[in-house]
């Protein structure tokens, strides 16, 4: 064997044992979340049935949503690693669905204990608006920006047919 394709050989060993262990990592990192969201979501169902049998649904429910969307993100984050862990790539529309879901969260979460707590102070409320204007432009940019990803996926051309021209869907 020459000197070169000694030379050669040894980045493509290393580079399949880093993609060995950075698939390794990430099954790690994915059993991790799913524990993670499973303890979550069990602490949710017991907040569901204690509030009902304490009759506070009502009083409860904004932190059970808050939970449940915890969850969801987290789920989400789990399915981004099991597509990075497929495609070796990292993949643009999981991240902005958890970006969309955390602000979804935020402003129930704001909107629910600003509903609570009598702001007298216009500074405070003024402040609020503000994160929710933030945060919904936050949400729109974000579905705006999935519509476009996927828009993009759509009209990419497919490989060449026999003819030589490009395939496009409509």
């Amino acid at each position: 064997m020459s000197e070169q394709a000694k030379k050669n050989e040894w980045p493509k060993v290393g580079a399949h044992f880093l993609g060995r262990a950075e698939s390794a990592v990430l099954v790690l990192i994915g059993v991790v979340l799913v524990v993670l969201a499973l303890l979550m979501l069990e602490g949710a169902v017991v907040s569901i049935f204690h509030a009902a049998g304490e009759g506070k649904i009502r009083e409860e429910a904004i932190e059970i949503l808050d939970s449940v969307l915890l969850v969801m993100m987290t789920m989400e984050i789990v399915y981004t690693v099991a597509i990075s862990l497929e495609a070796h790539a990292l993949v643009a529309e999981p991240f902005l669905i958890i970006g969309a879901i955390a602000a979804i969260r935020r402003m129930l979460v704001i909107t629910a204990t600003s509903t609570k707590d009598e702001h007298t102070d216009p500074a405070i409320f003024r402040n609020t608006l503000i994160e929710l204007a933030l945060l919904a432009l936050i949400v729109i940019t974000m579905a705006v920006s999935i519509y476009t990803l996927r828009r993009a996926e759509i009209l990419k051309p497919k490989k060449l047919p026999e003819g030589g021209e490009p395939a496009h869907e409509h």
